[in-house]
């Protein structure tokens, strides 16, 4: 089973003024399978939960896409069978440098993605979270 994703895009086309290029869609159908819901991947480790060095949002949001990966990874998946990222940002400025680390991990994948800019994160050295949710197939 693969999932139905409605109305493909690219953000190259829908923010032409940035400089972005994350394929996403407008929705996803699944059908069977298994739903992974993910709590929001923050830049730390999921073994030890330390928070990594960087201030950097691009090497932020690399971690927290790792995350994401590795945990979708240990329940059987791969991140084809992400539908459905919420990305935080605690600044507007990091938003084109987030969304483009971002699209490094989900290029061909097409999740829906909605994007906060908030006021701050549990932590405030963090710049980035994402809340994301998989379905594996059966």
């Amino acid at each position: 089973m693969t999932h139905q994703r409605i109305r493909p895009f690219n953000t190259r086309d829908t923010y032409p003024e940035q400089d972005l290029e994350n394929d996403l869609c407008q929705a996803v159908v699944t059908r069977g399978g298994a739903t992974v819901y993910m709590r929001g991947q923050c830049p730390q480790s999921l073994e030890d939960a330390k928070n990594i060095e960087s201030h950097d949002p691009i090497e932020q949001t690399h971690k927290v896409m790792q995350n994401i990966q590795q945990l979708i990874e240990e329940a059987g998946g791969t991140m084809n069978h992400l539908v459905k990222v919420v990305v935080y940002i605690t600044d507007v400025r990091h938003r084109e440098a987030i969304y483009r680390t971002m699209g490094e991990y989900i290029k061909g994948v097409h999740p829906c993605s909605t994007g906060l800019v908030v006021q701050a994160l549990a932590r405030p050295e963090w710049l980035v979270e994402i809340d994301a949710t998989a379905v594996i197939p059966d």
